[in-house]
């Protein structure tokens, strides 16, 4: 592994300051950089998706040096970072995660974790959103050493291939012992199984109901090849680009052809 040597990194979460994913980003960090700073969400803000904080002040607190917390998201972390606790160096690298639980598939459009790493993408700095996957082999416990084991080699690997400007790169490691991991592979976003999504109904003190959301493994798994739940499912390490620009080119040109065909003729109407 080629260390990124002048390399100032960033790390932010969605899972706040004290999450043990955070902890594993930063021993995989400082195997890549003697610069990391890091600048998370003081709480939990899994589900925040790329929303930014408009309506309530933001709250900055120091916990050492290059430590922080904001009491917001983690779109509010890395504006905060950038513009304001980094403005006299910006990062070259947005590293956010490691994420509890796989972000995959229809599930990156809530992910906070990959909103970090979107926000990087949009301010011009290459950004890695790093996920480590559990529960699908019925472990209760995400197996941190898989992300730590691997996730700096990757990172080294990635860099140096690089990636253009407006692609963000989504990781997510397998729910596999690292000596299982069985590589890494290139993917495209799957599809979620809707039928894993259950509501959760229950009754407060004055039987008053309340609900959570909640997910279970769906009864039948059979990911599409080639997509980033397949690779997880076979115990490969799986890196799916993404991009900012969410237009979808072939129906605008269907609707471009059917709106011009209704376009009414130039001299206007002819009226009797």
């Amino acid at each position: 592994m080629k260390p990124l040597d002048g390399v100032r990194i960033l790390l932010t979460n969605d899972d706040g300051i004290h999450a043990p994913g955070l902890s594993i980003l930063e021993a995989i960090a400082s195997r890549l950089s003697d610069d990391v700073w890091v600048v998370a969400p003081d709480s939990e803000q899994s589900g925040a998706s790329h929303s930014l904080t408009l309506h309530e002040p933001l709250r900055v607190r120091e916990y050492g040096p290059r430590r922080f917390s904001v009491v917001g998201t983690p779109t509010d972390c890395v504006v905060m970072a950038i513009h304001h606790l980094l403005k006299d160096g910006k990062p070259a690298l947005v590293l956010s995660g490691v994420n509890r639980g796989a972000n995959v598939a229809d599930d990156i459009t809530y992910s906070g974790t990959v909103a970090g790493a979107m926000e990087g993408t949009v301010m011009g700095v290459p950004s890695i959103a790093l996920s480590q996957t559990y529960g699908w082999e019925h472990r209760k416990l995400p197996p941190w050493e898989t992300a730590e084991t691997h996730g700096a080699d990757l990172i080294a690997r990635l860099w140096d291939v690089g990636w253009p400007d407006h692609v963000l790169l989504n990781v997510n490691f397998p729910d596999r012992e690292p000596a299982e991991v069985t590589g890494v592979e290139v993917t495209r976003q799957g599809k979620r199984d809707a039928s894993a999504l259950r509501i959760i109904e229950r009754e407060d003190g004055r039987g008053i109901p309340y609900y959570w959301f909640g997910f279970q493994p769906p009864e039948v798994f059979a990911p599409e090849p080639g997509t980033d739940r397949h690779a997880l499912w076979h115990g490969r390490i799986s890196v799916t680009p993404l991009h900012m620009n969410l237009t979808e080119p072939g129906t605008g040109e269907a609707l471009a052809e059917a709106m011009a065909a209704d376009k009414p003729h130039e001299g206007g109407t002819n009226r009797s």
